[in-house]
């Protein structure tokens, strides 16, 4: 397998796997009152706008165990045929064994540590470009398949005013794992679970969650298809939707953090301001203990399709977005 070092692969672009439609329709929207865009990517230039996206950069796992490090390389992460590519790709790659946002937590000596991952992918993150606190996230992607591959679209707290993780929460807008993977306790004989999730209560080891699941259709031909999978933050609640059509909600009396700094505060910590992520992991705790266990190495490289994302206030009320909730 080829090594690569993550500081001289920055621009490799290899042709695309087979390509579904982009630019794809917005489904309709039930709302009580109207959404406004404040903020989007359509991914139609021919490169990613670095004052929307930070690419990251280590092999850290995601904390999970993860399989893949994460690199800045166009081989990972491009724009071709109106789509951001996240495309990862088994080969031996070595990078940073610990994330930026992390460093200032470590000794001088871990900062130096480097780690070698049996795969290459690509997180793009918002954090200081694009927080929000309260509004609608709508993504349209096409996801990929295969037993250890792990695509979500997701949010962190850009100040973690609780403190850290999960003390100031996770928003999870979509995961799925192992998709079109035989399994027998799914919808069907392949895995076809998606999940949105909040992570929330104490520090890690301490730390809950609570999820809503539904199952992704697949095209006539069996195959993953565009969705626009998308949430409503608002005071006091999430609700998550999949084309357009509700699957479910979370409020407080389902959530908590154990900060002492949210003093009686119920919404806390789903009361700051977040930042969007997109990624796609392979292997970690969650893939590898579902649908068939481990990692298939075959079939490589996947790619995670993303056209566009977009991010609404509610005019009418941006203190709560509660006047323009479903």
């Amino acid at each position: 397998m080829r090594r690569i070092v993550l500081a001289l692969a920055a621009s490799i672009v290899i042709p695309s796997m087979s390509w579904a439609q982009c630019g794809g329709i917005d489904h309709q929207r039930a709302g009580a009152g109207d959404w406004r865009l404040v903020w989007s990517d359509e991914f139609d230039g021919a490169n990613l706008d670095p004052d929307r996206w930070t690419r990251e950069v280590d092999c850290w796992g995601g904390g999970n165990e993860e399989r893949q490090c994460y690199t800045a390389s166009e081989r990972n992460a491009r724009l071709e045929n109106g789509c951001l590519v996240i495309e990862a790709h088994l080969e031996e790659t070595t990078g940073p064994a610990w994330p930026a946002r992390l460093m200032d937590d470590l000794t001088a000596e871990q900062r130096d540590e480097i780690k070698t991952q049996p795969f290459s992918s690509a997180r793009l993150n918002t954090a200081g470009m694009g927080d929000w606190r309260y509004g609608r996230v709508e993504v349209r992607a096409q996801l990929p398949e295969g037993q250890g591959t792990w695509p979500a679209i997701w949010m962190l707290p850009t100040d973690e005013v609780y403190g850290g993780w999960a003390l100031s929460g996770e928003i999870d807008i979509l995961e799925a794992v192992n998709l079109g993977a035989p399994c027998e306790d799914c919808d069907g004989p392949v895995e076809n679970r998606m999940f949105g999730t909040l992570h929330f209560g104490g520090a890690w080891p301490h730390n809950r969650y609570q999820n809503r699941r539904t199952t992704l259709p697949t095209g006539s031909d069996g195959e993953q298809t565009f969705h626009v999978f998308a949430i409503e933050w608002t005071e006091g609640r999430v609700e998550w939707f999949l084309n357009g059509e509700s699957y479910g909600s979370l409020t407080p009396d389902e959530w908590s953090t154990d900060s002492p700094l949210a003093d009686g505060n119920p919404n806390a910590p789903f009361d700051q301001r977040f930042h969007l992520i997109l990624n796609l992991a392979i292997g970690g705790h969650l893939a590898e203990s579902h649908t068939a266990g481990g990692v298939d190495y075959d079939g490589y490289p996947r790619q995670f399709l993303v056209d566009w994302v977009r991010v609404y206030d509610c005019p009418e009320d941006l203190e709560t977005a509660q006047a323009c909730a479903h």
